[in-house]
């Protein structure tokens, strides 16, 4: 199972819709996935689909895409959104490291660093060989992930950082996201508070919705072993959307394995 946070704050996916407030418009592995999935040549199955932000593009595009996400509130705001451009998206609620589906697939995706909530080695294993063991024979699992640079490992704890400030959609005005984390270097594990800053007309703060949550990162050796250890036989780990390799710690980290 997914780790939950340890407070009384619930998680950042508890809330679709606020959730949707700030990631819906995020561009970040849009067209990658999108591309992945068109050319697929057969049914996709969408991992932590949250909100339908690459799901609902897919569906648009024509592609036989399903999505499975833990948390209900994020597919019922991907519902509600389908159902506005006249879609239904075929959708299953259940944990990335406990799921058993009846299609193949071939093409599996994890996006947007998803897969960084597994918490344990049985867990990360776990994800990974049930997506194997759901892949038609060639078809491959795709997703991104990361591993922090000096920088951020080195954050001290409880630092408050600015991730970014944009417009709200409806009003126009400012919203802020911050994050307080916290890093544990030898778990390699952080812990996030989240906190979505909407921003009234005299330039004082409204309203603050405060989430948390956990996550653990991974180096590409120790991504290696974890797809080993899940039965794949092939993959390739590249550097960024571009697939160029993987040479900087300031790099993403995306992972392509083949079923045999």
């Amino acid at each position: 199972m997914i780790d939950q946070p340890t407070s009384n704050l619930p998680s950042v996916f508890d809330d679709g819709d606020i959730y949707d407030l700030v990631l819906n418009d995020l561009p970040y592995g849009l067209d990658f996935y999108v591309t992945l999935a068109r050319a697929a040549n057969g049914p996709v199955l969408d991992i932590a689909c949250g909100t339908g932000r690459i799901l609902l593009p897919c569906l648009q595009a024509g592609i036989d895409i399903e999505g499975l996400d833990l948390y209900e509130p994020m597919l019922k705001t991907l519902r509600a959104k389908g159902a506005a451009l006249g879609l239904s998206p075929r959708l299953h609620q259940a944990d990335m490291s406990d799921f058993s589906l009846p299609r193949r697939y071939a093409l599996i995706m994890i996006p947007f660093n998803a897969y960084i909530h597994n918490m344990t080695q049985e867990t990360q294993i776990g994800c990974l060989r049930l997506c194997r063991e759901h892949l038609l024979p060639g078809g491959n699992l795709t997703f991104d992930t990361f591993f922090p640079a000096l920088e951020f490992v080195s954050t001290p704890p409880g630092t408050r950082v600015l991730e970014g400030e944009m417009p709200h959609p409806q009003t126009g005005l400012p919203m802020r996201m911050y994050d307080t984390r916290t890093v544990d270097r030898v778990a390699q594990t952080f812990h996030s508070l989240n906190e979505i800053e909407l921003v009234a007309v005299d330039g004082s703060v409204q309203s603050v919705h405060r989430t948390e949550d956990n996550s653990r990162y991974f180096y590409k050796h120790e991504m290696e072993l974890l797809l080993r250890a899940a039965g794949f036989d092939r993959w390739e780990i590249y550097g960024d959307f571009d697939r160029r390799p993987l040479t900087k710690e300031t790099d993403a980290m995306i992972v392509t394995a083949w079923n045999a």
